[in-house]
């Protein structure tokens, strides 16, 4: 029988040479070809929901997951987090680190797990980490796959004036229950027309968040923030990704505007784009089977061989 790994989903450590300790989770056959998922801003890897994951597996995949820095249990770095007027004016601090940094972190998971290459599954800030691994490191991909990102050009994938307003208004959470009153005033916001929430599922992700928080969450994120924004404008690095690369976003996105999908598909060769109506900046439950449907079909097909692939 092919090796299990720990059905459990235990957080796991790797410490990297650059002294960044990253926890991550090893679900599925060891012997299955890899898929890595990467979260998005703020999000620990939890974020993506048992359902999601097991999807994945019962596809064929082993599916990794894990905290970016200055998230979940991975560490949080020391160097203060960039004021308020910074993050609104992108300014961010000389000693900010960068997307760059944390596509590295990725690879020292791969590396640490001795994958050689994997599936590149990101979302919104893991869709950013995802496009750099694959513009720097094409060895290492087998195939991308990036879910309601953006190139990083100010001209694309805005956030909506109500989006923006919401977020420079909200108080910081300094408590569990701020915390899941936050994440349901965002969410609820962002999700799209065609997919209410479930507020009590959201509420449980976000309390589970901020008790597997191993530092500052608020800290955390403005960190987060700067190294999108210290990484600027990355299409002419998309466009140097070899990678077959799906792109999927939904057209009722506040946070990160559909226009941030299609700069992404015109800038990386051959990229497929799938538009899904009425989604926003959030994977429902009722969107699970779809989105693993289209991810491994990619990248079933990119195993198959295909370079182009053609999504139904």
């Amino acid at each position: 029988m092919p090796e299990q790994t720990d059905a459990s989903s235990v957080d796991q450590y790797t410490t990297l040479p650059t002294g960044v300790t990253i926890c991550f989770r090893d679900h599925g056959t060891h012997d299955d070809p890899v898929i890595l998922l990467i979260a998005g801003l703020g999000e620990d890897q939890t974020f993506w929901g048992t359902s999601f994951i097991r999807s994945l597996v019962s596809r064929g995949y082993r599916v990794v997951t894990m905290d970016n820095r200055d998230v979940g249990q991975s560490s949080f770095m020391t160097t203060p987090p960039p004021a308020i007027w910074r993050q609104v004016l992108a300014r961010p601090r000389a000693d900010a680190y960068t997307l760059a940094d944390m596509a590295r972190d990725c690879l020292g998971v791969l590396d640490h797990l001795d994958i050689d290459r994997a599936h590149l599954v990101g979302r919104s800030m893991g869709g950013m980490i995802a496009q750099t691994v694959a513009a720097t490191e094409p060895r290492r991909v087998c195939s991308l796959t990036s879910i309601y990102s953006t190139t990083g050009s100010t001209q694309v994938g805005k956030p909506a004036k109500s989006t923006i307003r919401l977020l420079v208004v909200a108080p910081e959470a300094r408590t569990r229950t701020d915390a899941v009153r936050a994440h349901l005033r965002i969410t609820q916001h962002v999700a799209g027309t065609a997919y209410p929430i479930d507020d009590a599922a959201e509420a449980a992700i976000a309390a589970r968040g901020w008790d597997r928080s191993a530092g500052d969450p608020a800290a955390g994120v403005a960190r987060q923030i700067q190294a999108i924004q210290r990484s600027g404008d990355r299409t002419t690095q998309l466009s140097r990704i070899t990678a077959p690369t799906l792109v999927i976003n939904g057209d009722r996105d506040l946070m990160v505007h559909p226009s941030g999908g299609a700069a992404t598909v015109a800038a990386i060769r051959s990229a497929q784009h799938v538009v899904i109506p009425g989604m926003g900046h959030h994977v429902p439950e009722a969107l699970v089977d779809p989105l693993t449907h289209y991810i491994t079909h990619h990248a079933d097909r990119v195993s198959e061989g295909a370079h182009h692939v053609e999504i139904p």
